[in-house]
């Protein structure tokens, strides 16, 4: 959706940062003293999050800039780091939690960009690898379009080495590098082109099929698209990662996710990508889940979906999952597939429990923070 509001916190002063916003949106700013004026007007719409994804509130955040992921009891969590660079989307997946998640659900983009990067310079300084990711509650890559920061972090990553806080090694790479991850479903890619970024920051795309992507990921870009993309970043050296979360249950969908990954990995001659496994830090896997309030939501926004009407159970983290025994049989043909042309590649589940790592993945990380540890070697291996 194309913004067509935009409101501005009168206690910021203009800057670089806010300046340049204004002019990519071509919009002119109504200001405001109290958030409240900008809920009002997005809950006054027969549709809250559609007026949301229209609507930007450019504020400042008034919480922690990092944080770690809070992950879900009783299943096994990556170990996370968030940057809370802003919130919500204007694209509009059905299955979108965030539709649930906030209230009113309001498009925000905080300010401060010296407050982010001191606090990553404090992260940096702990010569500890961190998988940093700004994708947790809105899509990386959407502000690329209206705003500078996106280039502006993978500069700072790009710069750990030169940083005072780094020791360089004898081979020229650092110790402990962190990453960044930038997730997306959209081909917001031009600024990142000739950045040079060394390979301290992960391009990554969230897939699926494209009967989903048709029918529940409104706004996305197509699979194709994301792929050509992902293709594009990989000839400019960045490392990539590709997320099939959610993974959704349907006819046939076992064939349509094999073509998926046969089309990441086979070449152009049988028209596919050709994208190198050596390339990909991590493949992540999760099937649909929610938290029983979005069903009512959805039902209500996407009177088209059947998205919401699987075989669900109630999950130990009282969210709807799928039974069991049906998420266990469409790993294990998702994960046969991957291997079949990257055997080395990681592949991990997003908040799965150790039957379903077992039975799919032939192990389970079973000490504290060993799936962290996991990812984090990865990120040595590929990315220094």
């Amino acid at each position: 959706m194309k913004i067509e509001t935009l409101f501005m916190d009168s206690h910021i002063k203009p800057c670089e940062e806010t300046d340049y916003i204004i002019e990519k949106t071509g919009l002119k700013p109504e200001y405001v003293k109290d958030s409240k004026v900008v809920y009002d007007y997005v809950n006054a719409s027969d549709d809250p999050v559609s007026k949301g994804k229209q609507t930007l509130y450019i504020t400042e955040n008034h919480g922690a800039v990092i944080k770690q992921c809070p992950g879900t009891s009783h299943y096994t969590c990556c170990d996370y780091t968030i940057l809370h660079t802003g919130t919500f989307c204007t694209m509009d997946c059905s299955y979108c939690i965030l539709q649930a998640y906030f209230h009113p659900p309001v498009l925000q983009y905080f300010t401060g960009q010296e407050k982010i990067f001191s606090a990553l310079d404090g992260l940096f300084a702990q010569n500890k690898t961190f998988r940093v990711g700004t994708g947790e509650f809105t899509d990386s890559l959407i502000w690329e379009k209206i705003s500078n920061l996106p280039a502006k972090l993978v500069k700072k990553f790009a710069e750990q080495q030169s940083s005072k806080f780094r020791m360089p090694v004898q081979s020229g790479s650092m110790i402990n590098p962190s990453v960044l991850e930038l997730k997306t479903k959209t081909v917001n890619i031009d600024s990142l082109k000739d950045i040079d970024h060394n390979r301290k920051t992960v391009i990554a795309w969230s897939l699926n099929t494209p009967s989903i992507i048709k029918s529940e990921e409104k706004n996305t870009a197509s699979l194709g698209a994301r792929l050509k993309a992902a293709k594009k970043c990989e000839q400019w050296g960045y490392r990539l990662a590709f997320h099939f979360d959610p993974l959704v249950i349907y006819d046939g969908c076992e064939s349509d996710y094999k073509e998926v990954i046969r089309s990441i990995f086979a070449d152009a001659s049988s028209g596919g990508f050709g994208i190198l496994p050596e390339s990909i830090v991590w493949i992540s896997l999760g099937t649909f889940r929610f938290m029983p309030p979005l069903k009512q939501i959805i039902e209500k926004r996407f009177s088209h979906s059947k998205i919401a009407y699987g075989e669900f159970i109630t999950g130990l983290d009282n969210k709807m999952r799928y039974f069991k025994p049906l998420r266990i049989a469409l790993y294990q043909e998702i994960v046969s597939s991957i291997r079949q042309y990257a055997p080395d590649l990681l592949v991990y589940f997003c908040m799965e429990d150790r039957e379903v790592w077992e039975k799919s993945l032939g192990f389970f990380p079973e000490k504290e923070g060993e799936l962290g540890q996991m990812l984090d070697k990865s990120v040595l291996k590929r990315c220094c």
